[in-house]
């Protein structure tokens, strides 16, 4: 085991991602698919074999193992290896460009969750559960690395407390965490991977008692989880997640682990209840569900004079759940949109609510989770600090209170989730002008950019009068929005750190 832990990251990746591949060879096996079957069982065995190769021929080599050289193999891997998982399907979609499904990989990869394929039935179902099961492990893989990469780098969310972080700590404490980055890994990995699993396995025993079908019930509890907001070609004929008004319900439930990593790495303790009501993340993400959905209710007898919908009690609890849902769905960059979505649309007479759920994705869910985007504790860094600086107009002479923690997120934390803010709108206005570079509409630029950096690939559904396609979009372009995904998963900063000579040494 030991040996196993001493390979490249790399490689251990791409081992994992064929060793993966064998659970669709026996999927597609049971249903009598048997050139699907080959085609995965003939590549995970290649990879497999090259991957052993690789590992044979490093046994002796002992570099220094830090945590740059994981975010750098990290950063190769999100590059390299949408490329060895898109093999097998290129054996089975005979009529698509192999950058149509590299550009399926890395959305599954990153868990954005957007497809290039407007019509699902091109994919048997054999190739539906492996798009689900990369964005799963591709959510997983984020999860851990936030972790056991990102945090001893004061990356990801984490550089927020940086400043506590060396008040506290000794100096060279920072570099024996990042020395002993190669111990983290595993450790974190044994630790909550059940978590990830029983959440998924619950989550999917959950939709099974609802009545989906069994495909229909596994891809719906991995989308969940890994955020990535994948619906299965079987229930892409219905509205809404396809499982009902219960099946909401019991995402809407699940989708809170995307919120707040307190939600996972509490044990059961008495204290825990404090603990999350405490929560700054939590608390930001109860107040827009609470404001958001409110206000496109009230909306309804406040500005929406033309709107003649009847005033029965049943649609309006209708528009407050499709708000409700939709929102917390794109605050954690998940992508589902309600059933009900459409009655909020109606009831409020709104005629723009995409521009609200594209300030959501950006907006992101919680440090340490499968979501995307910002951040929350980025956005209550920078709230706090702005309301510290309009209590200071009024009394100038004020000094801030609930103490040492608070008012090193107000000034440093601030400070860099601030930076962090700049650099994540230059990225989108970049990407917007790539984009307009293909030949695209600059008003579609914007939805396509903000749903490849927060990764939300359904946002392009949504926004605007008419859905926006994947699929007839150029390989430039698609190349482009790749590069954008994998920008916005590893983030900016991460990839600046890279570019640090000092980070180097």
């Amino acid at each position: 085991m030991r040996r196993i832990h001493d390979l490249p990251f790399f490689v251990l990746l791409a081992a994992i991602g064929a060793l993966a591949m064998y659970i669709p060879s026996a999927h597609a096996m049971v249903r009598g698919d048997y050139p699907t079957s080959r085609a995965f069982f003939y590549y995970a065995t290649l990879i497999l074999a090259l991957c052993a190769m690789v590992g044979l021929a490093t046994a002796n080599h002992r570099s220094r193992v830090s945590a740059r050289s994981h975010l750098l193999a990290l950063l190769g891997a999100m590059v390299a290896l949408p490329a060895a998982l898109a093999l097998p399907m290129s054996e089975v979609v005979h009529d698509t460009r192999f950058m149509s499904l590299y550009f399926e990989m890395v959305s599954s990869l990153t868990t954005t969750g957007a497809s290039a394929f407007d019509d699902p039935t091109r994919l048997n179902p054999t190739l539906h559960l492996w798009i689900a099961l990369v964005a799963w492990l591709g959510g997983f893989l984020f999860w851990i690395s936030a972790i056991a990469i990102m945090e001893p780098l004061n990356l990801g969310g984490f550089e927020v407390f940086e400043a506590i972080e060396k008040r506290r700590s000794a100096p060279g404490t920072n570099q024996i965490r990042v020395a002993d980055i190669s111990q983290r890994l595993p450790r974190y990995t044994a630790r909550f991977f059940p978590i990830y699993l029983l959440l998924t396995l619950l989550l999917w025993l959950g939709m099974l008692l609802l009545g989906t079908p069994t495909l229909a019930a596994f891809i719906l509890s991995v989308s969940t989880v890994s955020t990535s907001g994948l619906l299965p070609s079987v229930v892409m004929a219905g509205a809404g997640p396809g499982a009902g008004l219960g099946g909401e319900m019991l995402i809407f439930v699940f989708l809170f682990f995307a919120v707040s990593r307190t939600t996972f790495t509490r044990r059961l303790s008495p204290d825990l209840l404090p603990r999350l009501c405490a929560d700054r993340e939590l608390q930001l993400a109860a107040i827009c569900l609470a404001v958001l959905p409110a206000a496109l209710l009230l909306r309804h007898w406040l500005a929406a004079f033309e709107v003649n919908q009847a005033e029965s009690p049943i649609v309006m609890l209708r528009a407050l759940w499709g708000g409700l849902f939709t929102v917390l769905s794109f605050m954690t960059t998940t992508g589902f949109v309600s059933a009900d979505w459409v009655a909020a649309r109606a009831w409020s007479g709104l005629q723009t609510p995409g521009l609200i759920l594209m300030g959501l994705a950006m907006m992101g869910g919680g440090v340490a989770t499968t979501a995307g985007g910002i951040k929350l504790l980025r956005v209550h860094a920078i709230y706090k600090h702005g309301l510290r600086e309009m209590e200071k107009l009024v009394y100038p002479s004020s000094v801030g209170g609930a103490g040492g923690q608070a008012r090193h997120i107000r000034r440093e934390g601030a400070h860099i989730a601030w930076i962090f803010f700049m650099l994540f709108i230059i990225s989108v206005t970049i990407v917007m002008v790539a984009l307009s570079l293909t030949g695209i509409h600059f008003t579609d630029t914007l939805t396509f950019a903000i749903a490849a950096l927060s990764t939300t690939g359904p946002l392009a559904s949504v926004v605007g009068a008419a859905p926006l396609s994947y699929g007839e979009l150029s390989d430039a372009a698609k190349l482009i929005l790749s590069s954008a995904m994998i920008l916005g998963r590893m983030e900016t900063l991460a990839i600046i750190a890279l570019l640090n000579p000092d980070f180097w040494r």
